[in-house]
């Protein structure tokens, strides 16, 4: 895709449509990548990870809160480590957590109301938008998936695919040159990539075609003025 974002430090940093970008976790930017972002007319940042994630790494750069003046940062999780069934969702992935388009559609059915609030967020925020989670891949996935449905349903599956391909490739890339070690995945040569890409598009097909965005949002909490608020920041 042509739509990354060079923001000093950003990794998998890119915009989807309009006023909104996505990114992975915002401790890697720079003060410069964060003062960039403020420049390119981002306001607000919606961090989707859980509160125990939101920690800084002895690899990530300093960050005077100074650099960060003007940009609200929105904690807006998407999940509920505590829910009894996350660890059933979990288990046919191959870590822990959220990393396979084929666990999707069961955190939006666990948690309707959550992902509610960050559509909520997201139509709130005075400006421009970055959402982010870990690797800004699979969370962030979910509400990128949503936000191009309302975007432009006849185009939706192609545009996710293709934001979804950038996300794989590049925190792949990422791992490739990243000081810090992750405790489950690693850079993946192409010849390995390549068919867990393909395995991996093709849940996110089944999860785009399972789910009406619009009927979603509206049943779940969003009224149809905060809906229409985040389709203008899509055409910004």
């Amino acid at each position: 895709m042509d739509d990354a974002v060079a923001w000093e430090g950003a990794v998998n940093a890119r915009r989807v449509l309009g006023s909104v970008y996505r990114m992975g976790r915002s401790e890697w930017l720079t003060e410069r990548g964060w003062r960039q972002m403020h420049d390119d007319g981002v306001r607000t940042v919606i961090d989707l990870r859980n509160p125990g994630e939101r920690r800084r790494r002895p690899t990530d750069p300093a960050v005077a809160a100074e650099a960060m003046a003007g940009i609200d940062v929105v904690n807006a999780p998407t999940e509920d480590p505590e829910h009894p069934e996350l660890a059933d969702l979990f288990a046919r992935q191959v870590a822990p957590y959220l990393n396979h388009p084929n666990g999707y559609a069961g955190v939006v059915r666990l948690f309707p109301e959550r992902i509610a609030s960050v559509f909520r967020a997201i139509a709130e925020a005075p400006a421009g938008v970055v959402i982010h989670c870990s690797a800004g891949r699979d969370r962030t996935g979910i509400i990128v998936t949503l936000l191009l449905q309302l975007a432009d349903p006849a185009v939706a599956r192609e545009a996710a695919a293709a934001q979804y391909e950038a996300s794989v490739r590049s925190i792949n890339e990422w791992h490739r040159i990243s000081p810090f070690k992750h405790p489950y995945e690693r850079y993946q040569e192409a010849e390995e990539l390549e068919p867990i890409l393909a395995e991996r598009q093709a849940a996110l097909a089944e999860f785009g075609a399972g789910i009406d965005a619009e009927e979603y949002l509206l049943e779940h909490g969003l009224t149809r003025e905060e809906l229409e608020m985040v389709r203008a920041k899509l055409q910004e």
